[in-house]
């Protein structure tokens, strides 16, 4: 009874999660082809830091560009590579934690020993030291964050399937005949799912976070791509004069972020998960 309440609740959530992400995408995509106009690396030095009209809502920028556009089309490519590196971090870390706590001995304690190394240090330090090193790019910078945040689902995984194992159902499970990895796929995923949602959900504000932030310090994505990060460090020289060339792709993270976050708080209270998440 309650692996089935697990289960359910785990569906639940699932459905608002993507729901939810389906429906932002879905929007901002159908306001883009409706709207949208302009080519976003269109320069026009006739029509620069021009204000906001009926043609251009949000004015333009120090090149004549349409700000609205660029802010619109920075959504796909910011959070667009948010949500791959999350993925990515996510496919490789959760079988690995998986396998290392269902199977144990030299496999988790090498995990264990990787995954230390890594949270040694802040993600944001070990971010900019991998994109220093591969060389600026949004690529390299997605290979960075998912090198980073990949040891944070491993051992979230590993620590829920070294909890679980010792209960009586996996020990049935393995009277009854079931393989080890049926056993991994049937009985111990549904309950990684929820934890994984309500990590990845609070992740993903992180990760736009660090794109946006090395993006502005020039690691990655670079001009004249519409990525916010790089919005922000193209307007700071004007910012005195023009505060809303920076106040625009400000508010989009910002407002990104925060929508990460709630949704990470209701599904972390929908799975009650808060301490093993925390930890």
């Amino acid at each position: 009874m309650k692996s089935r309440l697990t289960v359910n609740k785990t569906r639940a959530a699932t459905k608002v999660f993507l729901s939810a992400i389906l429906i932002l995408i879905a929007s901002v995509a159908v306001y883009a082809f409706l709207i949208l106009k302009h080519d976003p690396s269109f320069v026009d030095l006739n029509e620069r830091l021009l204000p906001m009209s009926w043609q251009h809502p949000f004015g333009t920028d120090h090149l004549g560009r349409d700000m609205l556009t660029r802010i619109l089309l920075g959504f796909q490519l910011t959070v667009g590579y948010g949500f791959l590196a999350l993925l990515l971090a996510v496919a490789i870390g959760v079988p690995i934690g998986v396998i290392a706590g269902f199977k144990g001995g030299l496999i988790d304690r090498l995990l264990m020993r990787v995954a230390d190394a890594f949270l040694a240090f802040p993600d944001t330090v070990v971010a900019i030291v991998l994109s220093g090193l591969l060389g600026a790019g949004i690529e390299n910078l997605l290979l960075a964050i998912i090198l980073v945040k990949w040891v944070n689902y491993a051992r979230l995984a590993r620590s829920t399937v070294v909890t679980e194992r010792q209960k009586v159902y996996i020990t049935m499970a393995k009277i009854n005949g079931l393989s080890e990895w049926r056993i991994m796929w049937k009985h111990l995923f549904p309950h990684l799912i929820g934890h994984i949602l309500v990590l990845a959900s609070l992740d993903l504000g992180k990760i736009i976070l660090l794109i946006s932030s090395l993006s502005y310090i020039g690691l990655g994505a670079q001009p004249p791509a519409p990525e916010w990060g790089a919005m922000l460090n193209e307007a700071r020289p004007y910012f005195q004069t023009v505060p809303a060339l920076m106040i625009y792709p400000g508010l989009a993270i910002v407002t990104v972020v925060l929508f990460s976050n709630l949704l990470g708080d209701y599904l972390r209270d929908k799975f009650d998960v808060k301490k093993e998440v925390a930890e």
